[in-house]
């Protein structure tokens, strides 16, 4: 069976957050632990503005994570992590995700595999993930303001938002687009975008760094954790 890769994205109230701490804490090594799991990491969430602390959203909270196969990802909601999740939140969206590019890696590993020939007709997912580099992180937090603005209104998003292991030196975004034609005419051809990609490397921002990109094969849930934008409901994924 091929592998499959998804993402989970929780809303919690704020009276919660104490027991989400502790499930964050908890629930890294458990996570990695389940049968069939290839990688793995629980996240925070913000806007994905500044990055910094202040930008972090308390109400919301996601795990990428790669399975060896369907059926050890659907065993994920009866597992005593997905258990414990779905107590704690008040609504969730699952996006099962086929990469379709991978560059870098992540924690010191390329967790996501590329099959020959991967590509779609339908909505993809967009993943960056930085480990900065202390000594580069001001210049990097001055920067990228005017990025994070352009994404928010580029043409073809349908989400987007901040991930990141810690609230400082340790983030990225994941974006999700009606097409891979409207993430590369954002990728490669945006003035802002362009300008950051020239510069990161005498910049020297990140001691590590990865970016992916996946197909959207299936969106189960509710949308709307994701920061969905309004399309008539007629995005839903598709192979």
């Amino acid at each position: 069976m091929t592998a499959l890769t998804t993402l989970h994205v929780w809303r919690v109230p704020r009276r919660a957050l104490g027991g989400v701490l502790t499930r964050m804490a908890v629930d890294r090594r458990r996570l990695r632990a389940l049968p069939g799991v290839r990688f793995a990491k629980l996240l925070g969430t913000g806007t994905g503005t500044t990055f910094g602390p202040g930008d972090a959203d308390l109400t919301r909270w996601a795990a990428v994570t790669v399975w060896d196969d369907p059926a050890a990802a659907a065993a994920f909601d009866t597992s005593a992590v997905g258990r414990a999740w779905a107590r704690v939140s008040t609504s969730s969206v699952r996006v099962d995700l086929r990469p379709l590019h991978s560059r870098g890696t992540w924690s010191g590993r390329t967790p996501f595999a590329v099959e020959n020939g991967s590509k779609t007709d339908g909505p993809v997912l967009a993943l960056t993930r930085a480990r900065l580099a202390p000594a580069r992180a001001l210049t990097f937090w001055r920067a990228i303001p005017p990025v994070t603005a352009a994404l928010h209104d580029a043409d073809g998003v349908l989400s987007r938002f901040g991930v990141g292991e810690a609230p400082i030196g340790w983030q990225g975004t994941i974006s999700v687009w009606r097409s891979t034609a409207h993430l590369l005419e954002f990728a490669y051809r945006h003035p802002q975008h362009r300008a950051a990609i020239a510069r990161t490397p005498g910049a020297r921002w990140y001691a590590e760094e990865l970016f992916a990109r996946f197909a959207v094969l299936d969106l189960a849930g509710d949308r709307a954790v994701l920061g969905w934008a309004d399309d008539g409901g007629k995005e839903s994924g598709g192979r």
